[in-house]
């Protein structure tokens, strides 16, 4: 393992990195995808051409059925790419990685196969192919975020990026788009995607591990190519024995400072953590930022079409702009590296105070969680001006914030939580998250109707909201219990770390 062990990881870093970047998130790459379906000519049949047009002109209409059942299948996929990421995390803790990822695989490639050979007249099959298509992606992206685990001081910056690279991953339906007006064909695209997963499969099992990657890492630990030299069933059961001590430590300091919490963090159900105020809070955090970020690519079109008055070319401009700015990869790792950099900055400090590592954790993410809230803040305040050159800055902060956004969810929860409940807690937010998200529906119909097509009034709402969620911090202040975390010296900010 010493000698294989640097380039193994590295391996399995990199190619988690493409995996997340070519196959996550594509779903995300939908408009992309539906104008190739429309060239197609999938749901045609339901549109009325107009009685105005003669000959074969019904592709000029304007087709309301057939952009709504374009507008379903996303919806349902998307919602799907949320909801299902609860169950999908309870696979990964039970059933380990290989089986996740296998599941994964299935998934994915029932759903590319059944694109590439769907045609105008089996169109309806996309309700079932992009919801597999998702729940596959979201699964590729769990099995690869314990990878973080593997490179220690530098976890918050992998899963970070690993974030970032699921929400770029939109851009695969893009280059499918640019390929078909080449003359590359859809099914021909989509047997490639099929096709990849065979090297899926590989990376499965010569690149991850067959349960879970451990955190903190065990002395000596193997997986993947390395497997078949690891330690033998005696030196596994002593390494797991180390690194129960090992995650132990992480709690010594709160032990000794409130009595049996460090006991108490080591006994507790997942329902536990699901029913406790930290979680709660950050699931309120959550759902606020992801409702705007959801509202606001909903009702973008309008927003551009008012202030453009009416100026379809500048329309078209300012929404190819949105979509060149959404390669969120490029941004993501900020937020990791700023996470990294604090927790190695309060751990030089807990080690001259003696206050607890797990707390030091926790108070790195706060700044990260703050950001996040501002960049929010900023980019609500941009969307409703009514200014359109301003928007460029709106899509830039827009990205970054969506990217920082999943990226401290991730991070959070793999440190505010244990990891073996981590799978579950992550899909069990995404999960919540999503129901609340179904509330931009009944917002956009307010626009479309009442408000007759000016979403100016909502965008306003919106940043109002936000200013409020400002303070909505996952860590609720709960001062007295922690008075003696760093021996006379709490930290501001990270009070409340301990429910």
């Amino acid at each position: 393992m010493a000698g294989l062990g640097l380039p193994l990881r590295l391996a399995t870093l990199l190619t988690g990195l493409l995996e997340c970047l070519c196959f996550a998130g594509v779903l995300f790459g939908w408009p992309s995808l539906v104008f190739v379906f429309k060239k197609e000519h999938y749901f045609e049949k339901l549109c009325e051409p107009d009685a105005g047009l003669i000959g074969n002109a019904t592709e000029q209409a304007d087709c309301k059925v057939q952009d709504e059942r374009f507008s379903l299948i996303f919806t349902i996929a998307s919602f799907m790419n949320n909801f299902m990421t609860f169950p999908s995390g309870y696979v990964f803790d039970r059933f380990r990685t290989t089986v996740a990822r296998l599941i994964a695989i299935f998934f994915y490639t029932t759903a590319t196969l059944i694109i590439a050979f769907t045609s105008a007249g089996s169109a309806v099959l996309l309700f079932l192919a992009m919801p597999l298509l998702s729940v596959g992606g979201i699964l590729f992206l769990i099995t690869n975020l314990q990878i973080g685990n593997l490179f220690g001081q530098h976890r918050s910056t992998i899963i970070t990026l690993y974030n970032g690279a699921f929400d770029s991953s939109s851009a695969v339906f893009l280059i499918i788009k640019l390929l078909y007006e080449t003359g590359t064909s859809l099914r021909a695209s989509f047997i490639f995607l099929s096709v990849c997963s065979t090297w899926h499969v590989a990376r499965t099992f010569l690149l991850m591990p067959r349960g879970h990657i451990p955190y903190p890492l065990p002395h000596d630990y193997s997986y993947g190519l390395c497997s078949g030299n690891g330690p033998t069933k005696e030196e596994k059961e002593a390494a797991e024995q180390e690194n129960r001590e090992l995650q132990s430590k992480e709690f010594l300091s709160a032990k000794e400072e409130t009595p049996g919490a460090g006991l108490q963090q080591e006994a507790r159900s997942f329902w536990s953590y699901a029913f406790s105020l930290r979680f709660a809070w950050h699931l309120v955090w959550l759902s606020v930022i992801q409702l705007w970020h959801y509202l606001f690519i909903g009702t973008l079109n309008s927003l551009l079409t008012n202030m453009a008055q009416g100026d379809k070319e500048l329309v078209s401009s300012y929404t190819n702009a949105f979509a060149f700015t959404q390669f969120g990869v490029l941004v993501a790792p900020w937020n990791g590296v700023l996470m990294d950099r604090l927790k190695q900055k309060y751990q030089k400090e807990a080690r001259e105070t003696g206050s607890s590592t797990w707390v030091v954790a926790l108070c790195s993410t706060v700044p990260s969680l703050a950001l996040t809230s501002l960049l929010s803040l900023g980019f609500a305040l941009c969307a409703s001006v009514p200014v359109l050159p301003l928007q460029y800055l709106t899509f830039i902060l827009q990205v970054i914030s969506r990217s920082f956004l999943y990226g401290s969810n991730a991070a959070f929860l793999t440190v505010a939580f244990p990891s073996q409940h981590f799978g579950k807690l992550f899909g069990l937010v995404m999960a919540l998250s999503a129901v609340v998200s179904l509330l931009q529906f009944p917002i956009f119909t307010l626009i479309k109707g009442p408000l007759q097509n000016d979403p100016f009034y909502v965008s306003s709402g919106g940043w109002a909201s936000l200013a409020g969620g400002l303070g909505l911090r996952p860590l609720p202040p709960r001062t007295s219990r922690l008075e003696g975390l760093s021996k006379g010296h709490p930290k501001p900010g990270c009070d409340g770390l301990d429910m």
